[in-house]
């Protein structure tokens, strides 16, 4: 399939769509070929990166962690690989936001690399993101071009963020390539005794932000204010039933017994508010039928 059909844009570098933020580093690409629409504000772009042989662990963390970053408006950058990259890039999918796949390939369905990822391409470039690559269409993949496509994931981004990694690992490229390009850098700990954390914790060891949560991402990037933004937007759309039970448990966990008699309010219109508290993660069953407050 030729670009044409697959709908695929030439971006020069002199062109006024191209990313600003990627003009900055060295070497950066003369065109870009996108499919999809590449993000109009490139300023909440974030990398989240790590080794195809993923752990469980370190899936799931890619994905929350993508997941709860592209909620608040962040366009989540990776590379298509299998492993840590296809599980963020489903984060920001499943929260219903945007993301941009680098590739170390061309970007036509004939050359697309992995091509199992295929059908994630094009969930990708269907649901507003881009998919892009300096490579035209047809290009044969040398193995040269998914270390260079790397400067591309960290240029293009505030902050790269390494879920993991063995000791010789892509993604530590891609870290390299964001200490060169002055982005920040951080990395998830994992255990010592495993060799898909040996390149993450080494990060840290030499400075990497260290991240157990989205909130120490926020902080570093002075982001914290959009979490904020969020949480008061939950508590805004509260119905009055909600309301009064959030001001129940404002202080202390609460039993459900509890807040049906303090609110003064039967358990049929109690429980169908708590759920509903729950989903937006604004309350926390903590067990034993108490609740606790997650929001300020």
């Amino acid at each position: 399939m030729n670009g044409a059909e697959n709908k695929i844009e030439v971006v020069k570098k002199t062109s006024r769509s191209y990313p600003t933020v990627l003009k900055e580093i060295h070497n950066a690409p003369k065109q870009l070929y996108v499919r999809g629409k590449l993000p109009e504000d490139h300023s909440l772009n974030f990398a989240i990166v790590g080794t195809r042989a993923a752990s469980e662990y370190g899936k799931t963390l890619a994905f929350e962690i993508a997941k709860e970053l592209a909620e608040l408006g962040f366009n989540i950058v990776s590379g298509l690989a299998l492993g840590i990259d296809t599980q963020a890039h489903l984060g920001a999918l499943a929260a219903k936001g945007k993301t941009t796949a680098v590739l170390g390939s061309a970007i036509d369905d004939n050359s697309i690399y992995p091509s199992a990822n295929l059908k994630l391409v094009k969930k990708i470039e269907s649901s507003g993101g881009a998919v892009i690559s300096e490579y035209a269409p047809g290009a044969k993949s040398e193995r040269w071009y998914f270390p260079e496509r790397n400067r591309i994931i960290s240029g293009l981004s505030r902050g790269v963020l390494v879920v993991e990694a063995p000791e010789k690992s892509g993604a530590l490229i891609t870290a390299r390539a964001a200490l060169d390009q002055n982005r920040e850098v951080f990395a998830i700990p994992g255990s010592i005794f495993s060799k898909n954390s040996f390149g993450a914790n080494n990060l840290i060891k030499n400075g990497a932000k260290m991240v157990t949560g989205v909130d120490d991402i926020l902080e570093e990037l002075n982001l914290s204010r959009l979490k904020s933004k969020k949480e008061s937007d939950k508590k805004e759309n509260l119905t009055k039933e909600e309301a009064a039970i959030l001001n129940i448990i404002e202080k202390e966990p609460v039993h459900i017994d509890e807040i049906c008699k303090i609110s003064k309010m039967p358990a049929s219109k109690v429980l169908p508010a708590i759920s509903v508290l729950e989903i937006n993660g604004i309350i926390k069953n903590i067990g034993g039928g108490k609740f606790v407050k997650t929001i300020k």
